[in-house]
């Protein structure tokens, strides 16, 4: 060995004791199978940040909690990779009665979960729901035939529902919320995206409520008791600031007994009950009947508090054989609710077709 080749290794040496040398461990995301007959929650709770766990066809009876952030949930189809209820609920989740549950805590929010390409079906409560979620998406899901919601979320910003399925469940399709059981001010959601889904059959299809800074796009919105309902009341800031266009919402006439918050529903398309400072536009509106104070294809309706509809736009949308009428402002003059370019037969009050 020559004197180069020995200063060659002795300064090696020396830079990889000082740590120049050493290359900084890199954490590579990883991709976490699950066979039919192995546990869900078992997989979620060995992954780190980045990683994904890939739920293969098959049907598993259980509820999952993700708490980590940047995982990804992934099924291989809504037809093939099947969650249900266990009998016996095994965490915090199954005990709420839902199916999924994203969950972060009052102080900090998860971020950047995503849940994909599986079905959601028979919880008591909620398919899917996120509580202090940022940045949720959640893509080609199918909830159905849920107690209550197929997919709901609160105190969560800037999520994205889209391409998904939501059918045959107790109350709405989609729920989103400030908070669902305390009364306070609307919320930013800093732009929450409800786009290209199919609800059909629920309650309602899309409720948003005391929310702000929201878009409702391009969504299929057929066969529930109502169709989009968005939702404010006295609270400060005031609910809206929500765009709603591009939607076919049609032949909303299921019926629905009436609860402790709304009278009984059918025929509704969109409701705008207590908000400010919306736009509708652009959307589909037919074939939706009935005799509820809520009927109607576009019904502008002072929220049961007493908050009142104002400074929102109808623009642009096409509607027919809605009932009792097409577009209907309930409010009254002195509130600055704008009707223009609709295309429509009969409205109340009239000639605002």
């Amino acid at each position: 060995m020559t004197k180069r080749h020995i200063s060659l290794l002795v300064c090696a040496a020396a830079l990889v004791g000082s740590g120049v040398a050493a290359a900084a461990p890199v954490s590579v995301p990883r991709v976490l199978l699950v066979h039919p007959g192995e546990s869900i929650q078992a997989a979620v709770n060995s992954a780190h940040t980045g990683d994904t766990v890939l739920v293969l066809p098959g049907t598993y009876r259980e509820s999952v909690r993700v708490t980590v952030p940047g995982l990804t949930l992934r099924g291989a189809g809504r037809r093939a990779t099947v969650l249900e209820p266990a009998a016996k609920a095994s965490n915090e989740c199954a005990k709420r009665g839902n199916g999924i549950c994203v969950t972060g805590t009052r102080t900090t929010r998860l971020t950047g979960v995503t849940v994909a390409d599986l079905k959601l079906t028979g919880y008591s409560r909620a398919g899917l729901a996120a509580v202090g979620a940022d940045r949720l998406t959640v893509r080609d899901v199918s909830s159905e035939k849920n107690g209550v919601w197929g997919f709901a979320e609160e105190r969560s910003r800037r999520s994205s529902y889209q391409g998904d399925l939501a059918r045959d469940n107790g109350d709405a399709g989609i729920f989103l919320a400030n908070t669902i059981t305390a009364e306070q001010g609307a919320v930013d959601t800093q732009g929450t995206v409800v786009a290209h889904n199919r609800l059909e059959g629920n309650r309602i299809g899309v409720t948003v409520r005391r929310l702000r800074n929201l878009t409702v796009l391009g969504n299929v919105v057929d066969g529930n008791c109502a169709g989009v309902f968005l939702v404010g009341d006295e609270n400060k800031p005031r609910a809206g600031a929500i765009s709603v266009r591009g939607n076919r919402v049609t032949a909303n006439d299921k019926y629905c007994p009436k609860t402790a918050r709304l009278p009984f529903l059918q025929g509704s398309g969109i409701v705008l009950t207590g908000v400010e400072k919306s736009q509708v536009t652009g959307n589909v509106v037919a074939g939706n009947s009935g005799t509820s104070p809520l009927s109607g294809g576009i019904v502008l309706f002072k929220s049961f508090v007493g908050a009142p509809s104002e400074h929102n736009r109808v623009s642009g949308n096409w509607l027919s054989g809605n009932a009792p009428s097409d577009l209907s402002d309930q409010e009254g003059p002195g509130h600055d609710n704008a009707f223009d370019r609709n295309s429509c037969r009969f409205s109340m009050p009239s000639g605002m077709c």
